[in-house]
């Protein structure tokens, strides 16, 4: 009863620099991993424990048919949500009620992967209990967790995540550059110091500094940033004279959190002091954000800002480029606009910030490396780690109602963000909008519990839990839709046009048949409450829900009615164009099952003229499913087959899984009737794997479940029991991708199954039977599918972590195996192997 839409991949955060080499800790991760199902890398913050976990994840990834998933925790606060978030890493969708780590057990029983789960520390408990119910209830399945703090578990193998190890600067340093620690100042000086590098002149000194700062990488990547304003043996002294401050002239050294406390201190006293402002509000943000959200969040408004007192702008200048005006032998730097304790943000004497001088704070924090910049759907976003991300809200919390206020522009933000995105959903680029949603994921959910937290703005809440109905409902989230929506209505119980919306998006959520009967209480408290406040859109979105539960309730006769008369109302003022379509899907679906062909296809192909005027793509998927289900029921296969593989390839391009369960299930009964029975048990096979993962009994409707049951029996009579199950088999071991890319070739061209990965793609090993992909190394073959996705060279680097020049060098050495002048002809022969 729903939808998806393209699916963020859970993969490690992109690497923007080079990894320094852990070759003793990745070969040790590499065999914990081979004899224990549960490994967490624990150590302080700033010590690199995430890279570690990607490296070490991307070495044993052959080694699990199912893949790889991280599922990344950093942005998460409440631990309900740990489960989700990791089914969510996964690729599943549950829309039972049962317990989240119940379902989540169930659909993983049979797999083999590993789940990465990063950043455990402020959710202990949840972590331990996800990662004991998946010790115990699979045995293919084996967690990687990345955190401060170990999760007690008697399962648990510990690996300890240390500083980098730093050679005596007294000591013989001719081998220097093989030291870790020496080799990653050097490299990100070089980026701010074109021309830098290790000398017998200067490696003394770096051993000094890197010794000083304990060998942790956070806090030598923030020191190196320096190296574009001082020398190396100035950077030694400066870093001297903080740490005599610090420790008020003690001479025992200081332990390893005040060692990254005192390098992000001076990291804080380099910035302007709007830098410095920007990065304590943008530490409201849980997950990454674009520049549209930096400028509506941390700019103040113009009645906020305090003109600058300083009339000096040349010094002003300075300051913004982190010199403070200080000369080439550093005197003066990293000042800014701030003090050397750096207080600047909480004396509550701020300059403020205008929206225009957002994207010069945002390009100095990037500069200073305490922005990393990746990318994101179709704009740049911005992240801060975790460790600066806190420090920025301590800052921040030292300003009295900074942070309540940045965290209401931030919500704000995300009501502005959801409504923009529901105008536009019955349109062109749904994947784009859907693209961004996800992206955002993790602001939506600090603004929501932001607005169900404090109090007086729970209807608020309320309101962006409900517009936000798409969302839920068309990317395959309805679980964590049902938990925000039950916990905005009781926070909310009002009578309200937001509390008439959440009712009805909360029973458009049910999917199981234990939850219809409540979503139908709900749709109809919808209806009731709409129509009491005089509201005709929010009755026709309820009544559009009540229909709908007729339809799967089997009682076809009174669903005929209800679309009958929702048609011919036509659409009232406000109403949701995808509902008003939908309406049109169902009356056609009810005509088709009822024998009524004919109108059903009358109904379809003007649903669909209004779907391609519009550019719309999901709705239209629902509209070829019903037109290839009418041809269906006609028994012309002709006709149908292509129509349902139109709707499938659809379906597949906006991950509609519902759909595509619905689509598979129609495609078995046409393949089928044609006399194709192993390919239908193939279909079978499939088509049950993407139900387990929703509901199995197919909301235990009789309608949507008989034609293929009765299809079932056909197929295993003509081919026998034994290869109806094999072939049956053999499609429940394809993912999502695969079964769907098996649907979509010509009959007599089966998909030959491959290794796969978590979410139905094919493993880099796959289709071994080219010879020209024999060729190919496993690396090749994956910087093959890459050049077909349309990476560049540094996009492919990112993506599997290499150097650029090392892919640039895969990218020659495939156009040389397969003859090939340019990458477009890559392209265009993965295509044609798919």
């Amino acid at each position: 009863m729903g939808g998806s839409a393209p699916r963020r991949v859970h993969q490690p955060p992109v690497e923007t620099t080079s990894f320094v080499d852990r070759r003793d800790e990745l070969a040790e991760g590499r065999r914990l991993l081979a004899t224990a199902r549960l490994v967490t890398l624990t150590g302080p913050g700033g010590v690199g424990k995430t890279r570690l976990a990607g490296r070490i994840a991307a070495r044993v990834e052959r080694a699990f048919p199912d893949g790889v998933r991280f599922a990344h925790l950093a942005g998460l606060h409440d631990p309900a949500l740990v489960p989700l978030a990791a089914a969510d890493a996964l690729g599943l969708h549950d829309h039972s009620e049962q317990p989240p780590l119940d379902t989540l057990v169930e659909q993983l029983r049979d797999r083999r992967l590993l789940l990465v789960l990063d950043n455990c520390e402020h959710l202990l408990s949840a972590c331990a209990e996800l990662a004991a119910a998946l010790l115990h209830g699979t045995s293919g399945v084996r967690v990687l967790a990345t955190s401060r703090h170990r999760l007690a578990l008697t399962e648990e193998h510990l690996l300890d995540v240390r500083p980098l190890p730093v050679p005596d600067p007294d000591s013989d340093l001719s081998a220097a550059a093989t030291y870790p620690a020496l080799a990653l100042f050097a490299d990100r000086a070089a980026a701010v110091a074109p021309g830098f590098e290790l000398t017998p002149d200067n490696r003394a000194a770096v051993a000094r500094l890197c010794r000083r700062l304990d060998g942790l990488p956070l806090a030598i990547e923030l020191a190196a940033v320096r190296m574009r304003v001082l020398g190396v043996d100035q950077l030694v002294a400066r870093l001297d004279d903080r740490y005599r401050l610090l420790t008020t002239g003690s001479p025992a050294v200081l332990p390893r959190h005040q060692t990254l406390r005192a390098a992000v201190d001076w990291s804080h006293e380099l910035c302007t002091e709007a830098e410095q402002l920007v990065w304590a509000r943008a530490s409201v943000f849980a997950g990454s954000f674009d520049l549209e959200a930096a400028e509506a969040v941390c700019a103040d408004t113009e009645a906020d800002v305090v003109p600058d007192p300083a009339p000096d702008t040349a010094g002003r200048a300075d300051e913004r480029h982190g010199t403070g005006g200080g000369t080439g032998d550093g005197k003066g730097e990293g000042k800014g606009a701030g003090t050397d304790d750096g207080t600047s943000i909480g004396d509550g004497k701020s300059i403020g910030v205008h929206p225009q001088d957002v994207l010069e704070a945002v390009a100095g924090l990037v500069d200073k490396s305490v922005l990393s910049r990746e990318g994101g759907p179709g704009t740049a976003r911005y992240r801060l780690l975790d460790t600066l991300r806190h420090y920025g809200l301590d800052k921040l919390r030292q300003r009295p109602g900074e942070e309540s206020a940045a965290r209401r522009r931030q919500r704000d933000w995300a009501q502005e963000v959801a409504a923009e995105c529901e105008r536009r959903w019955f349109g062109p680029g749904q994947r784009e909008i859907v693209a961004r949603l996800r992206a955002d994921q993790d602001n939506l959910r600090a603004a929501l519990e932001f607005s169900l937290t404090v109090p007086g703005e729970a209807r608020a809440g309320l309101g962006l839990a409900g517009t936000l109905w798409f969302y839920w409902h068309a990317c395959g989230a309805p679980r964590e839709g049902r938990y925000w929506l039950d916990r905005a209505l009781d926070a909310h119980p009002e009578p309200t046009r937001e509390r008439a919306r959440a009712l009805w998006v909360a029973g458009l959520l049910a999917g199981c048949p234990e939850d219809l009967t409540r979503g139908r209480h709900r749709a109809e408290d919808a209806r009731a409450l709409a129509r009491r406040l005089g509201d005709p859109a929010e009755v026709a979105h309820a009544e559009y829900l009540l229909g709908l539960m007729a339809l799967f309730g089997d009682d076809l006769p009174a669903a005929l009615d209800h679309y009958e008369a929702a048609v011919a109302r036509n659409p009232v003022d406000g109403q949701l164009p995808s509902l008003a379509v939908l309406d049109q899907v169902e009356l056609a679906a009810s005509l088709a099952f009822l024998g009524h062909t004919d109108r059903a296809v009358q109904v379809c192909e003007d649903a669909h003229r209004l779907c391609e005027e519009h550019g719309e793509e999901w709705v239209r998927s629902y509209v070829l499913r019903v037109l290839a289900l009418a041809y269906t029921e006609r028994k012309e296969w002709d006709r149908a087959e292509p129509h349902a593989r139109d709707a499938l390839r659809r379906k597949l391009a906006v991950h509609d899984v519902i759909g595509i369960g619905l689509t598979l299930d129609l495609l078995v009964v046409i393949t089928a009737a044609r006399g194709a029975h192993e390919r239908a048990a193939v279909l079978l096979g499939g088509a049950d794997r993407v139900w387990a993962g929703i509901d199995g009994n197919r909301f235990g409707s009789t309608t949507y479940n008989s034609a293929r049951k009765e299809s079932e029996t056909r197929v295993r009579a003509a081919v026998g029991p034994g290869v109806f199950d094999r072939a049956y088999r053999r499609g429940g071991g394809l993912g999502l991708t695969a079964i769907v890319s098996y649907a979509l070739q010509e009959a007599g061209r089966p998909v030959v199954p491959g290794p796969r990965r978590a979410d139905g793609n094919p493993h880099p090993d796959s289709g071994r039977g080219d010879p020209r992909l024999a060729s190919l190394t496993r690396r090749e073959r994956e910087v093959a599918e890459l050049v077909a996705e349309g990476l560049a060279n540094q996009q492919i680097a990112d993506r599997l972590v290499i150097a650029r020049r090392t892919a640039e060098g895969h990218v020659e050495r495939i156009l040389g195996k397969l003859g090939f002048s340019n990458r477009s002809q890559i392209a265009a022969w993965v295509s044609a192997r798919r």
